[in-house]
This record gives structure tokens, C-alpha cells and sequence, in this order.
């Protein structure tokens, strides 16, 4: 059993862990591809357990279940990124920037973070594709000894441009959380270049949306991949339980 703290920094709804981080804390227990699904949003400053069951991985606030990992196949073949100039350009149609952003704070693609705290992963529209991207060259807080970052900096990565891939309109009204994340990092994520994040949308199944992203070199090498489900909100409650 292991002990672990999601500080505040690591917000994704103002109340509750970022998911792809909340989800790296688990997935980084197991060798391989993980998909990790979040039963409840993960509270922040809080004692939380991590626990080994039969090759599962829990995450639990005293009895309550927050999160499970397993092994898992991820067959994921992601297109062609952009180039990391097309990605830089494309922060500048990042939808996020919006006062009716809800989700300001967040820690990975919060406009409201500075740039030494949050990871800034504005991704905006690719001209000519289904595709939002942007530029990121991770903080040297955020790499392991040997300056690869860290698997839960990779899963936050991974995480919310999958959303905005989604191309809601915030004015909808609508919320999403992450209910679901598949995961691979097929090479060390290195923390000396710039990378490439680009994500896209899969299907769309009622209050279900699926979609993809991934991370790649400037050279165009796939370093990391992964799947999402968001669960569209019945109620506009940040606190609502993602998985029903």
C-alpha cells in the first residue's frame, strides 16, 4: 500500500485532480499500455491510498473508490502529427482562452496558470485537419533523474487535448469529465526539445465522446499515445460522479 497527496497544483476541475494526472499516478504501476478509469473525481489535499490487487491498481480515499488500473492492449495508430511550426501556430486559436472556460485553473490547460506552474497545453485548430495540436517543452520539475518526464506529466499531457478535440462550444453549457483513459508510453518523453501534442475525436455515443492523442518529436517520432471516454454531465455539478 502506498500513500499519496494530488495537491492542488494538479487541479483539474477546481475541487478535483486532473484526470490524465490522476491516472498516471496508477498507470505508473504497471509495465506497459494501462487503461485507468476514474470512479469518482479525485479529492485534492487529501490522504489517499494506493493498493495492489491481483494485478489491478486502486486508488482510494478511505473506502471509496477513486480510480482502477489494469493492463491493457492499446492497437491506437495515430495519424501523422503536424509539424512542431503548425503546432505553435495553432495555440492561437486555442478555445480555452474563453471566460466561459469553467476549467481555467486547470492544471494542464488552464489560461489562468503561469507558465512555471501549469503545463500550458493550449491546443487550437491544424488548417486542412481534424486536428488540434500545440507546442510543449516540459519543466525541468516535472523530469526523472535521467530528464524524461515523469509518467504522471505524461498521462496530464495526454489528457485534456483529447477534450478539445472534441470541439465543444463552451457556450453550450455542456461539462465533461474524463471517465476513462488507455495509455501507452512507447519511448522516453525527453525534457530537452520541444514536442508535438496533437489530439482528435474518435465516435460519439450519446453523453459518451471518445478521442485520441498523442505526443511526438519535432521529427515527427511517436513517443506516447493514448484514448479517452468523456462522460457528458447530466447536471452542470463539477462534483458529479464521472462514471455512472
Amino acid at each position: 500500500m502506498q500513500s499519496v497527496v494530488i495537491k492542488q497544483r494538479f487541479c483539474g476541475p477546481p475541487n478535483s485532480g486532473n484526470g490524465g494526472y490522476s491516472c498516471g499516478l496508477l498507470a505508473e504501476h504497471i509495465s506497459g499500455p494501462a487503461q485507468v478509469r476514474l470512479h469518482s473525481p479525485p479529492p485534492l489535499d487529501t490522504p489517499l491510498t494506493i493498493i495492489e490487487d491481483s494485478g489491478d491498481w486502486l486508488l482510494k480515499h478511505q473506502r471509496e473508490l477513486v480510480g482502477t488500473a489494469k493492463p491493457a492492449q492499446l492497437d491506437l495508430v495515430p495519424p501523422s502529427p503536424p509539424t512542431l511550426e503548425q503546432a505553435r501556430q495553432a495555440r492561437q486559436t486555442f478555445a480555452g482562452h474563453s471566460d466561459l472556460n469553467v476549467f481555467r485553473s486547470c492544471f494542464v490547460c488552464g489560461p489562468a496558470r503561469d507558465v512555471s506552474d501549469g503545463l500550458q497545453l493550449f491546443t487550437g485548430n491544424i488548417d486542412g485537419t481534424e486536428l488540434v495540436a500545440c507546442d510543449w517543452q516540459p519543466n525541468a520539475d516535472l523530469l526523472d533523474e535521467q530528464g524524461n518526464t515523469k509518467t504522471e506529466f505524461v498521462w496530464s499531457a495526454l489528457d485534456c487535448p483529447g477534450y478539445f478535440a472534441l470541439r465543444i462550444p463552451l457556450d453550450s453549457g455542456k461539462l465533461f469529465l474524463l471517465g476513462q483513459m488507455t495509455g501507452s508510453i512507447d519511448k522516453p518523453v525527453p525534457g530537452d526539445q520541444p514536442l508535438i501534442i496533437y489530439a482528435w475525436t474518435q465516435f460519439i455515443e450519446g453523453r459518451k465522446h471518445y478521442s485520441a492523442s498523442a505526443i511526438a518529436t519535432a521529427e515527427g517520432e511517436v513517443l506516447a499515445r493514448a484514448e479517452h471516454l468523456w462522460i457528458e454531465l447530466k447536471q452542470p455539478a463539477l462534483e458529479k460522479t464521472a462514471l455512472e
